[in-house]
């Protein structure tokens, strides 16, 4: 069996603050990506929720999660078709096709909003909504103004000069899907890494990681994965699979993991670690949240 060892551009140009102003940071480096090896684990290629078509590693179970909690809700999402590529928002492949395992079957919109910190939130929000808590669906802007669905709904709207935020009601009540899905971009064009790094929790234990918490660098430019899937052996040890949206605006994809070929997509994960590496940033420090 051959190893290809190819230069994989990490660091791309982020910018989860919709910031003109960011200076990117690219950083290249050089990963073995085992191109010819079969996968180790198995992969159920013709289903299509997380858990069904990514089993826990031999040795290994799903972390069991509560019914109709936000984790049973990411671990049992749809996914598109397996082999299905990322896509941006306006419909074209990106150019880096072979670091993802699976795609969400959710829509990015027709806009350059749902990045990567929006990523998050959009699967956060619509799990709310699905469970109808009406009254958790807010979030801050980067100005740390905070617009909820509640307010937007009821006509209340942002209006945003520089770093001033006024909310002034100009709309009649309006709870509809369609209407969610408005408020929903306003919150990606004013929220990001800052303001959801300010309105969650810092995860100390690994042991504590689940399901829909975040690994964030705070800044702009900045980055998200969370945590799509979580499996541990009888050792108390944890595996984790890892999900992102990126910039520009695209399909919400589960990770694969070039570091260790062996057990991708799953990663080892430690809250500790001075830096963790995913398939398509590198996290220096490592800073796990919560919601």
């Amino acid at each position: 069996m051959k190893k290809a060892f190819l230069l994989s551009v990490l660091f791309l140009l982020l910018n989860c603050e919709k910031s003109g102003n960011a200076s990117p940071k690219k950083t290249v480096e050089e990963i073995p990506v085992e191109t010819t090896l079969p996968p180790t684990l198995k992969i159920n290629k013709d289903q299509n929720t997380i858990k069904e078509r990514f089993p826990a590693p031999e040795g290994y179970t799903y972390v069991n999660v509560h019914q109709n909690s936000f984790e049973e809700y990411i671990e049992n999402f749809p996914l598109k078709k397996y082999g299905s590529p990322i896509l941006k928002y306006d419909g074209t492949e990106i150019g880096t096709q072979h670091l993802h395992e699976a795609i969400f079957d959710i829509d990015t919109g027709t806009k350059d909003l749902q990045q990567c910190a929006d990523a998050i939130i959009r699967l956060r929000a619509e799990y709310l909504f699905k469970m109808k808590r009406f009254d958790d669906i807010k979030f801050h802007f980067t100005s740390g103004d905070l617009m909820t669905w509640n307010d937007y709904k009821n006509g209340t709207r942002a209006f945003v000069n520089g770093n001033s935020v006024q909310f002034k009601k100009t709309e009649k009540l309006d709870d509809s899907y369609e209407n969610f899905r408005k408020y929903l971009d306003l919150i990606f064009t004013y929220a990001g890494t800052i303001s959801l790094n300010k309105e969650t929790k810092p995860v100390l234990k690994t042991n504590d990681l689940k399901v829909g918490d975040i690994l964030i660098t705070a800044g702009s430019p900045g980055h998200i994965v969370f945590i799509a899937g979580v499996s541990e052996n009888q050792n108390g040890q944890k595996l984790f699979l890892l999900a992102e949206g990126f910039t520009p605006a695209q399909s919400i994809h589960i990770l694969k993991n070039p570091f260790d070929p062996k057990i991708s997509p799953w990663y080892e994960l430690d809250v500790n670690s001075h830096e963790t590496k995913t398939a398509r940033y590198f996290f220096e420090p490592t800073n796990f949240r919560s919601f």
